[in-house]
């Protein structure tokens, strides 16, 4: 059996000791990574995957979850996947898995989903499965699970209502060009900034606003410096549960489907909360008086701009048959 262990203070220095002959194993340990605290719900989604994990295997198993971004970002986490080196599992956003894939951000593409019935209807039909296969073949990265459910909107230093309004608007969007080809169409100026330096630039007027789910606006306390969210609903997340191929492979074979099966609960389990608490953190910043949530009056506008966008970049990344399935699916 292969051990894998983490030398303390260096993220990238994970060794995989040779294996040892039956009888004088030691348990495998796993190391996990994830950039937010306890209460988060892509780190009470991993807590479940270790907690199913150590269920299905019925044997000793370590696991080390590396939080607060103690490892670095998520776009450091996939990478070190890729390369089975420090991080073996995390919730990754598919947007920093576009250097191996560059089908991999159309799975939580903006205006890509209707509603949260649409996209649970689209994760319960695997239709996402073509990207996760070449995922695999590239990066050699698993996604074993899906959690996420968020909606994402616009926070923004000043509140903003219809399209008129945000028209060049300053925004910082994820890396993925699909965000700001969607959002250039829909009249906005985006820009490309590392996700923890978002709340000083708002601050220092670098940019006026950027999107995110609840969780993140609340964990990041981004309405602090941006406390009117106008509700453009125009993604609802997946943040794949990730494991390391290079990892996967060193496993015993119980150890494998026990961490397939874990995976896929985990990302249901993952949603459900995320999904839920949406809500209910939206309605606690506003009872505070953090934020105030402005209705968007122009959201079928914005979705007809970008349509042409989405359908052409489906199609220039050979996911057009994807993209078709998708929006068909009632």
């Amino acid at each position: 059996m292969q051990r894998r262990t983490l030398i303390a203070g260096t993220a990238a220095s994970a060794v995989a000791a040779p294996f040892v002959r039956a009888g004088a194993q030691a348990p495998v340990t796993l190391n996990g990574a994830v950039q937010f605290n306890d209460d988060h719900a892509f780190t009470k989604a991993l807590v479940r995957f270790e907690e199913l994990v150590k269920k299905y295997y019925g044997k000793p198993v370590n696991f080390v979850l590396h939080k607060n971004s103690a490892l670095g970002l998520e776009k450091q986490y996939f990478e070190y996947m890729a390369q089975g080196k420090a991080v073996d599992y995390a919730i990754v956003s598919p947007a920093h898995m576009s250097t191996f894939s560059k089908a991999a951000p159309f799975i939580d593409a903006p205006f890509l989903f209707r509603d949260l019935a649409h996209w649970n209807k689209v994760l319960d039909a695997d239709l996402l499965k073509p990207v996760a296969d070449e995922i695999a073949q590239k990066a050699d990265v698993m996604l074993i699970g899906y959690a996420g459910g968020g909606v994402r909107n616009i926070f923004i230093n000043k509140p903003m209502s219809m399209l008129a309004e945000i028209k060049g608007l300053k925004v910082r969007v994820q890396g993925a060009p699909i965000w700001s080809k969607t959002f250039a169409a829909a009249g906005m100026s985006p820009t490309v900034i590392a996700y923890n330096e978002v709340y000083n630039a708002i601050q220092n007027n670098v940019i006026s606003a950027g999107e995110n789910e609840a969780a993140g606006v609340e964990s990041m306390k981004f309405y602090e410096v941006a406390p009117n969210l106008a509700m453009t609903e125009h993604a609802i997340t997946i943040r794949p549960i990730c494991f390391s191929g290079k990892t996967f492979k060193g496993l015993p074979k119980d150890l494998q489907e026990a961490i397939v099966k874990a995976g896929k609960e985990a990302g249901a389990y993952g949603r459900q909360i995320e999904s839920s608490e949406d809500e209910q953190k939206l309605v606690a910043l506003e009872k505070a008086g953090k934020l105030k949530r402005i209705p968007f009056k122009d959201r079928a506008e914005m979705k007809k701009l970008v349509d042409p966008v989405m359908a052409a970049y489906a199609k220039e990344i050979g996911a057009d048959a994807i993209f078709t399935k998708i929006v068909a699916l009632n």
